[in-house]
């Protein structure tokens, strides 16, 4: 088998030219156009997964030493969460090449945040597949460039530091509100509000719900621990 055009290119920004080009073409095969002879990419998404922690991990280790496992820990999920991986699948133009059925292809598929996510996961591991761990390696560590070194020391999930914070100071958990959704269908927007029981707010907007949620915490986070120095 030989990969097509488009495939072709997205080898090329890989940096990796597949021996066996079938698993590339498996790894952005999402299960709306699966068949019996045309398996999706959910198994090769797991062996990802399981890839590029090994090798965030590893890349964490050796940039610094002496972190304690309490600050790594933060830091490698901030590395491997699905956001992060949509973002490198972004950068990628992963999206144009993904193997989508009508349905999903019309409800906006190749934008994703979860479809992107779970299918840059499984093109690592048909790297890893292709050629070993090595190689494999090399090119998440290439993809993900200056993140590794300029992840944030303390990175933690804002959601979960929110509500770290408010449960440190006796509050219940921050309440979150879908307040707008506007947009196509295939390609809507939305508005969180996330409120404490104080009455502090902040709202944020953007293409996936989870986002907004994450980005509305992080900005009233910041506000908060601003204020209370």
């Amino acid at each position: 088998m030989k990969l097509g055009g488009d495939l072709a290119a997205f080898s090329g920004r890989l940096g990796h030219t597949f021996a066996q080009p079938d698993l590339l073409l498996r790894a952005l095969t999402h299960a709306s156009i699966s068949t019996p002879t045309r398996p999706d990419n959910q198994r090769l998404e797991f062996l990802g997964d399981r890839v590029l922690g090994l090798v965030m991990a590893e890349a964490l280790l050796e940039a610094d030493p002496g972190a304690a496992e309490g600050l790594l820990a933060p830091r490698y999920n901030a590395l491997v969460r699905k956001e992060t991986c949509a973002e490198i699948a972004r950068e990628l133009g992963l999206g144009d090449v993904l193997k989508l059925g009508r349905s999903e292809m019309m409800s906006g598929g190749r934008r994703k945040e979860a479809l992107l996510g779970d299918a840059m996961e499984a093109v690592i591991a048909a790297v890893y597949l292709d050629a070993g761990f090595g190689p494999a390696r090399d090119m998440v560590l290439q993809l993900w460039g200056g993140r590794v070194g300029a992840v944030e020391a303390d990175a933690r999930d804002a959601k979960t530091a929110l509500q770290e914070w408010a449960q440190a100071r006796g509050l219940p958990p921050p309440a979150y509100v879908e307040v707008a959704r506007d947009g196509p269908d295939h390609q809507p927007m939305f508005t969180v509000e996330v409120k404490l029981a104080t009455g502090e707010a902040e709202r944020a907007r953007a293409g996936a719900k989870r986002q907004a949620e994450q980005a509305a915490a992080k900005a009233l986070l910041a506000r908060m621990e601003k204020k209370n120095g």
